[in-house]
């Protein structure tokens, strides 16, 4: 994995953020007075914190974000023959994950890049990515959202079985703050910006510590307006509503709530349910890292009571949502203290909405 070495913690995000209002207030003063216009109201460390489970985040520029004049990260265009920031992101990430399997590039056969926001349209970051580290073969670009991770395991795994690959590479690079909108108080504090990238090989090659097996994966897609982003290269072409605030993160969080906690909890059940494994038999579950307490909802409903954290681990205190990356950040710091032989589920959830649940298997 990979993470900016910036750190913005709620009290600063929050400072900035009650500094706005200030401004925006005594600007439109008159407005408020006369009744046209409604007066923002102020963030708080302990509104986000009972509200997300967020404590803090990483991203990629401190500055621009933190002035209130700003509200945005500065990230400046590279030019063409430079790696970009997310391919760079994503070089970092897999950099670990190669030495981690104890691999070298040309035991890799395709890279994937999956993740809910991309830098481009093309050519394929995957591609750049795939050029960076001397790999042969083919590479491709994909996203869905929160749960671009385990869909693009899922893929992974086929090309693996039907002999389409050794080995594939799969990196989930997000530059989240980017897309997040900070003048907005419900949904400012959320993102955070983080990169992840793991291997999937025949079994018989992983020779690394803390391997483990795809028992089984399955994904799940079932369309919703709820969470959406509408920035795309068709903007431009309506200059009147190019820079409106439905081109940065919108969600609308209590149907969010009301419908993909039932549809992610049934959904593990039932996968856990095709392969005759009870709740007992699960010793952890890797969940996408949004909220911490749609996790506490969900893990409730798969294990029939309050999990312990250590059934149940959380990382988005520290990371915030990092979209494809949280739940594999969340594997990568708590799996490597489980036996061989212990099971686990890694699902992953969002906008889409989208869902993949993969049952693990833990071999060394």
């Amino acid at each position: 994995m990979y993470v900016p070495p910036h750190k913005i913690s709620n009290e600063e995000l929050v400072g900035a953020f009650n500094e706005y209002v200030h401004r925006y207030n005594r600007a439109h003063a008159s407005e408020i007075e006369n009744g046209s216009l409604k007066p923002l109201l102020e963030s708080s460390p302990e509104f986000i914190l009972k509200a997300s489970g967020i404590k803090s985040r990483y991203v990629l520029d401190r500055a621009g974000i933190l002035d209130p004049e700003v509200l945005r990260p500065h990230i400046p265009e590279r030019a063409d023959d430079q790696l970009s920031i997310m391919a760079e992101m994503a070089v970092a990430a897999a950099r670990n994950a190669l030495a981690d399997a104890e691999k070298k590039p040309a035991d890799i056969d395709a890279v994937i890049i999956s993740c809910a926001v991309l830098q481009r349209a093309y050519p394929a970051i995957a591609i750049e990515v795939q050029n960076a580290h001397g790999i042969t073969g083919f590479a491709f670009d994909m996203s869905v959202g929160c749960a671009s991770a385990t869909y693009a395991m899922h893929i992974a795994r086929g090309l693996i079985e039907t002999g389409g690959a050794r080995a594939v590479l799969v990196c989930n690079p997000e530059i989240l703050s980017g897309h997040a909108n900070f003048k907005e108080r419900d949904s400012h504090f959320l993102f955070g910006d983080a990169a992840t990238a793991f291997i999937v090989e025949r079994e018989e090659t992983a020779q690394a510590s803390n391997v483990w097996q795809i028992v089984s994966s399955k994904l799940k897609a079932q369309f919703s307006n709820n969470i959406r982003n509408n920035f795309g290269f068709l903007n431009r072409c309506a200059p009147e509503t190019r820079d409106t605030p439905d081109k940065l993160f919108v969600q609308h969080g209590r149907k969010v709530f009301k419908e993909v906690l039932p549809l992610v909890s049934h959904f593990i059940a039932e996968h856990l349910e095709e392969h005759h494994l009870g709740a007992a038999e699960i010793k952890r579950l890797w969940l996408h890292q949004a909220n911490i307490n749609m996790n506490q909802f969900v893990a409730h409903k798969v294990y029939g009571r309050d999990p312990t954290e250590s059934e149940a681990p959380n990382v988005i205190g520290e990371y915030g949502n990092t979209s494809s990356a949280g739940a594999i950040i969340c594997f990568h710091e708590h799996s490597a203290d489980l036996s061989p032989g212990d099971y686990g589920v890694l699902c992953t959830f969002g906008a889409g909405y989208s869902a993949g649940s993969v049952i693990l298997k833990k071999l060394s």
